[in-house]
């Protein structure tokens, strides 16, 4: 990918594909074929910090429980708090379910 990642051709295909998805069948069979296991594993466990730090869950016991870094759950808190407002947008939406 050439130039400004955000801006490319290629990640808006990516997201034009995401959003096409009709269920969490379809979800979870595009994940499987896009994302190697160890990447499944990686995101789904950087969104299950996102939600404990937004529970208020204490660093040593996310780390106890994922099993991730306090460098990687240090990291997730801070595109929490000052990032694009992703995380946050997605938590308000699993909140209000």
């Amino acid at each position: 990918m050439n130039g400004d990642l955000w801006k490319s051709s290629e990640l808006f295909d990516l997201v034009k594909a995401l959003l096409s998805l009709k269920n969490d069948e379809e979800a979870r069979l595009f994940l499987r074929d896009l994302l190697t296991e160890k990447e499944l594993r990686e995101f789904s466990m950087r969104w299950k910090v996102a939600q404990m730090l937004d529970d208020g869950v204490p660093y040593t016991q996310i780390e106890s429980e994922t099993g991730l870094s306090s460098t990687t759950i240090a990291r997730i808190s801070k595109w929490l708090t000052t990032g694009s407002g992703g995380y946050q947008m997605m938590l308000d939406r699993f909140r209000r379910r």
